[in-house]
């Protein structure tokens, strides 16, 4: 199978601004070393994680090609490598997505089922295992629990208000916009705030008043900086806060006193560290397929850009213009 010497790719060489994105056409096809699959790209998804790379909040090594998750057909197999063939459709969680074709580890691949296309895959991949792994291990979810979701129209927010509605757990989903918070209501969510609107400024008041003064069980904050205090308050007595993302920028220094007074406790995950062996990635990954081939959860695909025009994608999702999931097109 031909396979060409160089590609299409968005290389970050330095940390900035989406200006910092730059659309190469004749960059290096990379070959696959031992345990690493070289994967055509057919989709590839974006993510809040890439900005964070991107802004250098999260630290990482430049020159850098973006992107954390893909979809395609397999082209190339490297050394030691077991289970795939030359032509088999797959998905992957690594770094590099951002580009026609990415050097993959084998044991961070899977076979995307017949039935769920590359694009679904894509809209629900890196997101919807963050999600699973979250609601059962972060804080076990349990039927009847009071769950505050933030950012309920977002990539991780939609399928996280699906999942927790199909546990059984009671929802209050925060959202920007009329149109957001229709969507979310649509979702099956019990109670949705507008925190853009002038009611939606006392969100904390809108969460007490819903649980009766006492607060939700759990928050997922994926937003930081302008959520941290107000989630703080919302929570309950002996209740749980996750943070996992920064979408206004990341949460500062808390005193450790600060938790006393309800005995709050605090949790930062992140997906890799739940599905760091072989066996933890199958599980949630055949859950996830199993949802989505049954159409127990829906996606929502926001849109879908051309590589070229990723920059774009990246000003749309740091300006909170979106309701689920930003998609490329190699």
């Amino acid at each position: 199978m031909s396979i060409p010497t160089t590609m299409k790719a968005v290389v970050v060489e330095q940390t900035g601004g989406p200006e910092v994105l730059q659309f190469q056409t004749s960059y290096p096809v990379p070959t696959p070393k031992n345990g690493e699959l070289l994967v055509s790209n057919g989709i590839s998804g974006v993510n809040y994680i890439d900005t964070y790379f991107r802004t250098g909040l999260y630290a990482s090594p430049k020159p850098e090609v973006l992107g954390r998750e893909g979809a395609g057909i397999v082209k190339a197999i490297g050394p030691n490598v077991s289970g795939f063939q030359v032509g088999d459709r797959v998905a992957w969680l690594t770094t590099g997505g951002y580009a026609e074709y990415t050097a993959v580890p084998a044991d961070r691949t899977v076979h995307i089922p017949d039935g769920v296309s590359d694009e679904t895959c894509m809209s629900a991949f890196l997101s919807g295992l963050t999600v699973l792994s979250f609601v059962k291990e972060t804080y076990a979810v349990q039927k009847g629990d009071w769950v505050l979701v933030h950012a309920a129209a977002g990539g991780a927010g939609f399928l996280m208000t699906q999942i927790l509605k199909s546990i059984g757990a009671k929802v209050i989903g925060t959202a920007g916009g009329p149109e957001k918070c229709a969507l979310v209501k649509g979702l099956g969510a019990d109670v949705v705030i507008d925190y853009r609107s002038e009611e939606g400024k006392k969100w904390v008041k809108k969460v007490k008043e819903a649980t009766d003064g006492r607060g939700v069980d759990v928050v997922y904050d994926s937003v930081g900086k302008d959520t941290w205090e107000g989630s703080l308050e919302a929570v309950k007595r002996k209740g749980t806060i996750v943070w996992f993302g920064n979408a206004s920028g990341p949460v500062p220094p808390i005193p450790l006193p600060k938790l006393s007074p309800k005995c709050v406790k605090i949790a930062r995950p992140t997906l890799f560290g739940y599905i760091e062996t072989r066996e933890e990635f199958e599980f949630y990954t055949n859950e996830l397929f199993q949802l989505l081939s049954s159409g127990e959860l829906k996606t929502k695909v926001h849109k879908v850009y051309p590589l070229e025009e990723v920059a774009q994608a990246h000003i749309d999702l740091e300006g909170r213009k979106t309701t689920g999931k930003l998609l490329l097109k190699p």
